[in-house]
């Protein structure tokens, strides 16, 4: 039942992408509590998966990209 970090890992990756079994996820589970780093490495995984799924990046105008494109070009050439 006890499995090595770079098992947990790999598991915790399928997981991520819903392709882990039930048996692959109780392994996961059962190596989790008593492994901090992969802890970790799942938590993180977890922050990846929200910012990929849910990015709440602003991005800047076309017309402002453009209007700064030329202000840096212009500042380039007069060095």
């Amino acid at each position: 039942m006890f499995i090595k970090c770079n098992d947990a890992n790999h598991i915790c990756d399928k997981n991520q992408y819903k392709e882990a079994s039930l048996v692959e996820k109780i392994k996961l589970t059962i190596h989790i509590l008593y492994c901090k780093a992969c802890r970790k490495y799942s938590t993180n995984n977890g922050k990846l998966t929200k910012l990929v799924n849910d990015p709440k990046v602003i991005s800047i105008d076309q017309s402002i990209k453009n209007t700064m494109k030329e202000e840096l070009k212009k500042k380039m050439s007069e060095q």
